[in-house]
């Protein structure tokens, strides 16, 4: 991976350019943030994923992209519908103000480190984002706080080329998708002994 600007860069450029409009479309903001529009929806999703009652939302949706990451394509593609789903400017750019000090104290501790082939990298965490993001539709209270965390941090990552951190979220996942795959296999099998009790 080439070394590029940390992720508050491009997000004070868009705000410049946010200036110039009065309202802004899904579309519009894909084809600002480019190469880094993967992550950063990725990140915007299990934010939404943390929160309680809306987790299987952001599952279903976080599916969506990581697909879409699997398959190598550049950029997230959205149907026509979504693509033109606009929001006001200033609202939006009253929101960037508030993510981009975040992100620039995060990007601290967040660098380019431990360089990964990009496409194979985009696969890779495509299909891993999947998996978790089907955890996020288990229906137990709190199960969606591993998951979401583990998928923010990935995207962190992600965005900041952070092979470090990459290797420590990718860990993470993995264990949390073991310790489910280890729950499931538990159910299944006290189910399957449960007519043999009767």
């Amino acid at each position: 991976m080439t070394l590029r600007p940390p992720t508050s860069f491009a997000l004070e450029a868009m705000l410049d350019a946010i200036h110039a409009e009065k309202h802004v479309t899904v579309e519009w903001l894909m084809e600002r943030l480019g190469d880094r529009s993967f992550g950063i929806l990725l990140l915007l999703l299990a934010i939404l994923g943390l929160l309680p009652g809306v987790s299987a939302i952001a599952g279903i949706m976080l599916m969506v992209p990581a697909m879409q990451m699997i398959m190598a394509r550049q950029g997230p593609v959205f149907p026509r519908q979504i693509g033109a789903w606009h929001l006001e400017a200033q609202s939006f750019a009253a929101i960037l103000r508030r993510v981009v000090p975040v992100l620039r104290w995060l990007e601290r501790f967040i660098r380019p480190r431990w360089p990964t082939p990009f496409e194979t990298t985009k696969r890779v965490i495509g299909a891993v984002v999947f998996l978790l993001g089907v955890n996020l539709l288990v229906p137990v209270p709190l199960s969606n706080v591993l998951p979401a965390l583990a998928i923010t941090l990935i995207a962190f990552a992600y965005l900041e080329e952070d092979g470090v951190l990459l290797c420590a979220a990718l860990v993470m996942a993995l264990a949390i998708l073991g310790a489910t795959g280890m729950l499931i296999w538990g159910a299944t099998s006290a189910a399957g002994r449960l007519p043999s009790l009767l």
